[in-house]
């Protein structure tokens, strides 16, 4: 059977001040003979953290200091990205999860790596700020992005509990704190509070001020809360988006395809967790992905939890949250792949990866001979971030010999006999 687990990271973390910063790959990586999604077989030169050059089969060679990558057999796809992961919860579903911050920056780390074992380069992990552990889980996310340097982009979000009333002052403040400590986007969960109008209205005022992205959780099921979230965010740039929106799924057909519409006024996107919600979320559902994009929204996926307590079999993989877009939303292959990654990214402020030249070299190769093949069987990956490869990921199915399938030609790896 295929076995896809990773090697967990090696502990302890070298001190933040003592992580290297890692170049972008030797320039010349030359992947050799890459399927396409759109059926060529191509060879692509990488320099630096850049495509260089895309030419057919064999018509390219490596740059002086480069090396070659075998990709036959392979599919070649822009990297996903993760806009909407838990660092600091992840992996905990066996209990409650340790607050201690060397304990929450291990289990960031580890997700971070699992999912960039899957393919996702850039990630968001949202994090809670305030009650007992203050900002400590924050700056331990923080650490682990460091430590990650070279391997992966993981960003992180304050989530705050409490904006509002004489309770939301420290919330507030713990905001703007984490915010001065490196945040990527400013969030929160506007559900959670008593005043979630006013909630919004401070994440909005804190994020305008310091030219930030907001990323706030929301189950979207209140209609008229969530005209008055488009109405605030519209024009906010660089961009509001929210997640997981459930409720939006819930709604009668006319209320949702007038908040869809709305949305799309406003600018807002929205994250979607096809693999199950998250615990700061509430429900779990998925909200009516044709009707936004109809609208003009712009869709992103994400992963939610990854084996806490909201799902533990959460795996983190955006091929599988493409493959359930897929399989239960009834998008085309193309269109749930682009949503965990060209959308994703856009969600994340990153630029757009194609595999042409002049475009970040964030690739991910899948074995299979199109995309709807390798949603369906991805087991075999490898990783490139920044023009290098940064993971791989193989796998080997065995059986034993079988007259059957010898005479009908079946495409098959053995040794001859399974013990």
């Amino acid at each position: 059977m295929p076995d896809d687990r990773p090697q967990p990271p090696r502990f302890p973390f070298p001190a933040p001040s003592a992580v290297p910063a890692f170049p972008a790959g030797p320039a010349g990586l030359l992947l050799c003979g890459a399927r396409l999604a759109d059926g060529r077989t191509v060879d692509v030169r990488l320099g630096g953290d850049r495509i260089e050059a895309v030419g057919t089969a064999g018509s390219l060679a490596p740059g002086p200091a480069g090396s070659r990558v075998d990709l036959g057999g392979y599919l070649l796809l822009p990297a996903p990205a993760e806009p909407h992961a838990h660092g600091d919860t992840a992996l905990s579903a066996d209990g409650p999860p340790s607050c201690d911050p060397r304990e929450v920056q291990r289990r960031a780390t580890e997700a971070a790596l699992l999912q960039l074992g899957h393919g996702a380069t850039a990630l968001r992990s949202h994090v809670r700020v305030g009650g007992m552990q203050g900002l400590d889980a924050f700056a331990a996310v923080l650490r682990a992005r460091r430590s990650l340097c070279g391997l992966a982009e993981l960003t992180a979000v304050a989530m705050p509990r409490v904006l509002t009333g004489t309770a939301g002052a420290d919330g507030l403040a713990l905001l703007r704190d984490a915010v001065k400590m490196g945040a990527a986007a400013v969030g929160g969960c506007p559900d959670t509070d008593p005043d979630p109008t006013g909630y919004v209205e401070a994440v909005l005022e804190v994020a305008s001020e310091h030219g930030l992205p907001v990323d706030l959780h929301t189950d979207a099921a209140d209609p008229a809360r969530l005209a008055r979230i488009a109405a605030m965010a519209g024009g906010l740039r660089p961009g509001v988006t929210l997640g997981p929106c459930g409720g939006l799924g819930r709604l009668p057909e006319e209320a949702a395809g007038r908040a869809a519409d709305q949305l799309a006024a406003a600018g807002v996107g929205v994250v979607c967790l096809p693999q199950g919600g998250c615990g700061a979320a509430g429900r779990y559902g998925t909200p009516p992905l044709r009707l936004l994009r109809a609208a003009g929204v712009r869709v992103a996926a994400g992963s939610g939890a990854l084996r806490d307590a909201a799902n533990p079999v959460g795996r983190g993989d955006p091929l599988e949250a493409a493959y359930l877009l897929a399989s239960r939303q009834g998008l085309r292959p193309e269109t749930a792949y682009e949503a965990v990654s060209t959308a994703a990214r856009a969600v994340l402020g990153l630029p757009e990866v194609r595999v042409e030249a002049g475009f970040p070299a964030e690739l991910l190769a899948v074995r299979g001979a199109d995309l709807a093949g390798a949603l369906s069987l991805a087991y075999s990956r490898i990783v490139v971030h920044r023009g290098r490869v940064v993971a791989r990921t193989s796998a080997v199915r065995e059986y034993c010999d079988s007259a059957a399938t010898a005479a009908l030609g079946l495409p098959r790896q053995g040794r001859g006999e399974v013990s």
